[in-house]
């Protein structure tokens, strides 16, 4: 059966529409010249317009732990489940090299949204849309506590604390998904 030239030529405009709609969505910021303002500004837009969190990730280039954590943002079995609920946004702070510099202005949010000069990198905070904290990667706000990247057995159980306060759309086989992978891959034994 022969498909009309009309409903083609309607088909392919509703393509190209809603590929300009989903473009208009996703604002685009230079991440590479953008201030920390921007960056959350964009993030905070984002996530509105598609009814999710925010995880605000502070790291640093030198910080093997963050390193760690993008492993597992990235990872192709927790990437869907995280990115499901969560737009993530990373904050460079503490870096100590002329190759590589803070995001602009991330020294002022990360006070803003609880870190102090004794938090550590990487520094997580769960947000709303809109950018208001609901929880940190800092039990009960003492930075010396802080978990970083989930490793050890009661950091894993603190981040899925987070997730539980952050996001509790996650059904009970993502966050035993997630806390599988996390206890897999920790180097420390159960």
């Amino acid at each position: 059966m022969k498909t009309p030239f009309r409903f083609q030529l309607a088909a392919f405009t509703l393509l190209l529409t809603c590929s300009a709609m989903m473009r208009a969505a996703k604002p685009s910021v230079d991440e590479t010249s953008a201030t920390a303002q921007q960056l959350m500004s964009a993030a905070e837009l984002k996530a509105s317009s598609e009814h999710k969190m925010l995880l605000v990730d502070f790291s640093a280039s030198w910080c093997g732990n963050c390193k760690l954590f993008d492993r597992f943002w990235d990872d192709p079995w927790m990437h869907p489940i995280l990115t499901r609920v969560f737009d993530r946004v990373t904050l460079d702070i503490q870096e100590h090299d002329a190759k590589h510099h803070d995001t602009p202005g991330a020294d002022a949010v990360f006070q803003e949204l609880g870190g102090s000069k004794r938090t550590g990198v990487p520094y997580l905070v769960m947000t709303s849309a809109k950018g208001k904290p609901i929880v940190t990667s800092e039990p009960d706000g003492k930075p010396e506590d802080g978990i970083g990247y989930p490793d050890a057995p009661n950091e894993i159980a603190w981040f899925m604390h987070m997730l539980q306060m952050a996001a509790p759309s996650l059904s009970p086989q993502e966050t035993a998904q997630i806390n599988a992978w996390l206890k897999a891959h920790s180097t420390h034994p159960s």
